[in-house]
This record gives structure tokens, sequence and C-alpha cells, in this order.
């Protein structure tokens, strides 16, 4: 019994070694996963298949899996620090991606792997670890078969419950609610992130806000707003440019008030130890072609970023972006810097007052 008991702990050792020996003589067994892409879902994504990622999987015969969020970055440092990292590219606005880029868990960007900065406009370059692809905005948006004649012009016009009754919705989210009530409340777009700056700046929104809550209901994704207009459920709504745009598109005879418009520029960052960033710097740079965002901008009106495509932008097309000039009156840049330094502290601020 004896003997046999040592027969067979020498044949599992010897086992082991062939095994040892065999995983360093062999190759190993790639664990490559098709590249997955995260961006905002609805009519926005629609526009990323038909310009970006149908194409792209057509010309490279890779896989793309597209999935969408709304925005929240503690699934992302949760992959990085588990690594166990499932998302490859996601788009993110401006303050979101400064932070995660400081905080480590994006890739720093090698621009010469994706046309380098020159091909870009200024405000695309955002940070290390990003590639800016849009240009988008909050705008107001209403129904005008609901609301007959004069709609709203403005914020304030958006506060005014009595000249238009009925619910109004907004983001919810400190920015860019914040901003919003300080232009409903007569401060001039220059100024609002300096009066935000200060502590009687910022209980001064929250009071503006105070005054519409009760006439206010909250949405997450940018898909909402059209569909809320649509059934009814609001009057008016802050919203993204390109989703109004493709509802009226579709027939909706909805409307856009360009004053006071909100706008920043969204990114491609690539996730911090991403098994496919070879391929994620090649999607980016496919994506970034001046041909491709002009699909996307006929597809849905948003920005583009490469300097070649906004000269080539389709007149017709031209006076539905956030950046026509006419479009820009009156209007908001966001502030990313400045929401870096505040984010965390009014967005708690923020979710407390939501709640109450």
């Amino acid at each position: 019994m004896k003997v046999f008991r040592f027969s067979m702990l020498k044949f599992a050792m010897v086992m082991v070694a062939v095994i040892l020996v065999a995983g360093v003589a062999m190759p190993k067994i790639s664990n490559a996963r098709d590249l997955t892409i995260v961006s905002w879902g609805g009519a926005y994504q629609e526009a990323q298949r038909k310009a970006y990622f149908d194409p792209f999987m057509k010309k490279t015969g890779k896989k793309i899996l597209d999935e969408s969020y709304n925005g929240e970055m503690a699934k992302v440092r949760a992959m990085v620090e588990s690594k166990n990292v499932t998302w490859d590219l996601i788009q993110v606005e401006s303050p979101e991606l400064i932070n995660a880029c400081e905080q480590g868990l994006l890739e720093i960007i090698a621009w010469d792997r994706v046309g380098g900065k020159q091909i870009f406009i200024p405000t695309a370059i955002m940070g290390e670890c990003g590639v800016g692809t849009i240009v988008w905005a909050h705008v107001i948006a209403y129904d005008a078969d609901k609301i007959k004649g004069e709609g709203p012009k403005n914020w304030a016009d958006f506060w005014n419950v009595k000249k238009w009754p009925g619910k109004r919705a907004l983001r919810k989210n400190a920015k860019p609610s914040l901003e919003i009530a300080l232009l409903a409340d007569g401060v001039p777009p220059a100024d609002v992130y300096k009066v935000l700056s200060s502590e009687a700046g910022i209980k001064r929104a929250f009071k503006k806000l105070d005054e519409l809550k009760p006439h206010l209901q909250w949405w997450e994704a940018g898909a909402q707003p059209p569909q809320w207009l649509a059934a009814g459920d609001v009057v008016m709504t802050s919203a993204y440019n390109g989703r109004i745009s493709a509802a009226i598109k579709e027939g909706r005879n909805f409307k856009i008030s360009w004053t006071g418009q909100n706008y920043a520029v969204d990114s491609w960052v690539i996730v911090k130890g991403s098994p496919n960033k070879d391929l994620a710097y090649e999607f980016i740079k496919f994506a970034s072609q001046p041909e491709n965002q002009a699909v996307l901008s006929e597809a849905i009106p948003y920005g583009p970023t490469n300097v070649k495509a906004v000269a080539a932008v389709n007149p017709k097309i031209a006076p539905d972006l956030p950046t026509y000039p006419a479009n820009l009156e009156g209007s908001i840049a966001t502030d990313a810097d400045w929401w870096v330094d505040h984010i965390e502290e009014l967005s708690e601020r923020f979710n407390v007052w939501a709640a109450q």
C-alpha cells in the first residue's frame, strides 16, 4: 500500500512537471475578446453604428460589442482596480475624463496613433487621456403641437409656469442644472462660473431650482426627453440637441430654443488595462476621419472635431449644430476644469437636495 501511494505521488509529480514544461513550450492561447465600446445609447448610438461601428467591422473584420451607460464611472474604477476590464473604449464628458485620467483609470493617449493633435479642433484635445469626438449641447425643447404660438425662448421662460403650465424636465445632475438655474435667474453667461464659485452663488442656484422643483421631473438617459415630450409627460425639457433633431427627422413637431445652450465636447477614452488597446487606437483613428465624422453629423447633428470635417459640414445641417454662429449667441461652454474642482462636493449636495 505504501509502495502504491509512493508510486501515485511520484506519477503525479511527473505529470505536474510535464504540464509545466508544456506550458512554457507551448504558445499561450489568446484570451482576447471582441472590442467593447460604451456610449450614450438611443438615437445617438444608432448614428454611431451607421457612421463608425458597422463600417469599422466591415473594414477590419473585427467584431464590436457596443453597450450604453449614463456616464457613471464607478464601474470603470471597479474594473481597473480588480484588473477585470471588460469595457475597452468609452465616450465620456470632459470633467469625468479629467478626473478619471488623474485617478489612473484611463490610458494616456499616444496622439501619433490617432492622426496627431493637428487634425483636431483645439477643444477636442482634453488633457492627456481623451480624444474629442463631438460637440454637443443641452438645449430647451418643446412640442409645438402642444405649445401653440410662441414657445419658450430662454431659461427664464422655462421657469415661467404661469405662461406655460405643466411639467418640465431637467437632467438629474448638478452639471448643468446649476448653470441653467443661474441663467434663468438673469446671470449673464460670461459670469455664471464666477457667480457659482461663491457660496452665495451656489445658494442662489439652488434657490432658483427650488422655485421650479414642484414642476420638475428628472431625466437620466438621453432618450427620455424626446420620449416624454412625445407622450405629453412634460411640456418642455432640457435635452441633448441631437436627440431632438433625430425626433424631428422622424416626424415630431419639436422645436429647439438655442439661447442659453450649454455646450461641451465628448471624448473617446481607453480604459486602463484594456486587452484591446491596439484595436481601440485603430477604432479612434477611424472614427476621427473627416469622412466618417461627416456621416455621423448627417445622421445626428452633433458638431465634428476633425478640422477638415468642420470645414466640410453640409450647409443644410450647419444650422442644427451647437457650433453654428447664430446658435452660439447667449451660450455657455461647460468649464471642465471648474467642474473637476467642484464635481464631488456639488454632486453630493445636489443629490441630497433632489431627494428632499
